[in-house]
């Protein structure tokens, strides 16, 4: 009878001891992991305010919805694709990241940069080779100098009669 009492005794301290085990693992939300979401969001009232510091009322109340979901056991994605759902993606401290076009964003800059580039370039070739290179020899050539010529023949034949 003794060893029935002692064994009892046992058990029930062992209940004991995995009851108080079990209750420590209870999903207590942390402000910490609270504020990690709320971090994530902007605030509904205030311009770029994030959601974790701001005091107004509203967010007071998306912080213990976020708690209240994060005790639910729902991941920071799940829970911030539920606030855009709910008011679409001006709440995300970052912009999402699922568009198709992102390499523009990286691409574009350097296309833009490189063509500019080109085109000064040329321009600047352009404007320091000297004309008379520019116009080569030929018969044109010859045509080109023969207004000169004459405007300069004209020109010393008006400063002798000055003289």
């Amino acid at each position: 009878m003794k060893k029935f009492l002692y064994t009892l005794a046992f058990i029930f301290f062992l209940t004991i001891l995995f009851t108080s085990a079990a209750l420590a693992q209870d999903n207590i939300v942390t402000d910490d992991e609270v504020n990690a979401v709320a971090h994530q969001l902007y605030c509904p009232v205030c311009q770029n305010t994030p959601l974790d510091v701001c005091p107004t009322d509203a967010c007071r109340d998306w912080r213990e919805q976020i708690r209240g979901m994060l005790a639910e056991g729902k991941t920071e994605d799940e829970i911030l694709q539920y606030f855009v759902d709910q008011f679409g993606d001006r709440v995300l401290a970052a912009p999402p990241v699922t568009t198709t076009f992102n390499w523009l964003i990286y691409i574009l800059p350097a296309i833009i940069i490189l063509a500019g580039a080109i085109i000064l370039f040329r321009s600047l070739k352009e404007w320091t080779t000297p004309k008379a290179v520019a116009a080569g020899s030929g018969a044109a050539g010859t045509d080109a100098s023969s207004p000169k010529d004459e405007y300069v023949a004209r020109l010393e034949e008006e400063l002798k009669k000055q003289k």
